[in-house]
């Protein structure tokens, strides 16, 4: 059994170090722990200071794409070194290493697909009372959205069974720790949550650049997650809330002409029409969004269905070179 735990960087040179001292060699269960580092577009010494502190495996970015994308890019490159078990968790050293065994050991128990720590968010001091509303809020939206039951949803110290990690397709830019959980609930995997500790703040964090900016990335991400994995929801809760304040509107059109003062109330005939009829294109839009989901689910299939087949051929020829 192999377990790699893989960390994305951007300009990490500064705590890149701290985090890997703590990290783990043994854990209970796996003959083999690796580490790997994906180096985002870094323009200072992280892949020097990765490399002084024995890090496996580096992959490499031209340019910075971002935490997703780099999230992504290092859970290809673990399963093609053959991970039975992927560990994420960040550069600043934010989350306690010592608490990895507990994340794997409910996958090595096959009780989890995917097993995210959750943080004692109340107690974190450095996290302001924006942040931590937000952090309720996206991990709400998580739950309505998974139908999973995760407590701190953005945290992105978790472990993933092979399994899981092939499955998993990122479509944010911004962020992979909310998208990932909805995609596992919406794929039947077995997601839990542990409570988990965390270190001394080392740097600010480089999401939160500022608190409107933040306010503002995060309503994004949260309505793009309703978009892409609710849209009938969506668009139909727009529709139902159109229509029906134009219903209303036009009964109270109708109530004023049969008391024969119709004339002076057009207006709101008129709005009413308008919005009955915006209202029912919401609904056209809304099944249109279904359709495409579901076309969007069977493409994500159709890719592990590929993935599968390239590493069948892939063990085939080296089966076949080996016996030559």
């Amino acid at each position: 059994m192999k377990l790699i735990i893989q960390i994305p960087c951007y300009n990490e040179a500064g705590t890149l170090a701290i985090t890997l001292a703590d990290l783990p060699r043994q854990v209970a269960g796996f003959d083999t722990v690796e580490w790997l580092i994906i180096d985002d577009g870094s323009t200072d010494d992280t892949v020097r200071v990765a490399r002084e502190n024995g890090v496996d495996h580096i992959i490499s970015h031209t340019g910075n794409q971002g935490l997703a994308r780099a999230f992504m890019s290092g859970m290809d490159a673990c399963l093609r070194l053959g991970a039975d078990v992927i560990v994420n968790t960040d550069a600043d050293n934010q989350y306690n290493a010592k608490d990895i065994p507990a994340l794997t050991a409910q996958i090595l128990e096959n009780r989890a697909d995917i097993v995210v720590g959750a943080r004692p968010i109340e107690s974190i001091d450095n996290f302001s009372l924006t942040k931590k509303i937000l952090q309720k809020l996206g991990s709400w939206v998580v739950r309505v959205a998974s139908k999973t039951d995760i407590p701190d949803a953005p945290s992105g110290f978790r472990a993933m069974s092979r399994d899981a990690a092939r499955h998993l397709v990122v479509f944010n830019d911004y962020t992979y720790t909310l998208e990932t959980i909805i995609q596992a609930g919406q794929k039947n995997m077995v997601i839990t949550s542990i409570p988990i500790r965390v270190n001394k703040d080392l740097r600010s964090s480089r999401l939160v650049k500022s608190i409107p900016s933040y306010i503002w990335r995060s309503l994004v991400t949260i309505i793009r997650i309703f978009v892409i994995y609710r849209p009938f929801r969506f668009f139909g809760s727009i529709g139902a809330m159109l229509f029906g304040v134009g219903f209303l509107i036009g009964l109270r059109f109708l109530w004023y002409y049969t008391q024969g003062d119709g004339e002076g109330h057009v207006q709101s005939l008129i709005l009413a029409s308008i919005l009955m009829g915006m209202g029912f294109q919401a609904f056209l839009i809304a099944f249109i969004a279904d359709l495409l989901a579901a076309n969007r689910k069977l493409m994500e299939d159709v890719r592990v269905k590929f993935k599968d087949s390239a590493e069948y051929c892939k063990g085939k020829i080296h089966k076949k070179l080996d016996n030559d």
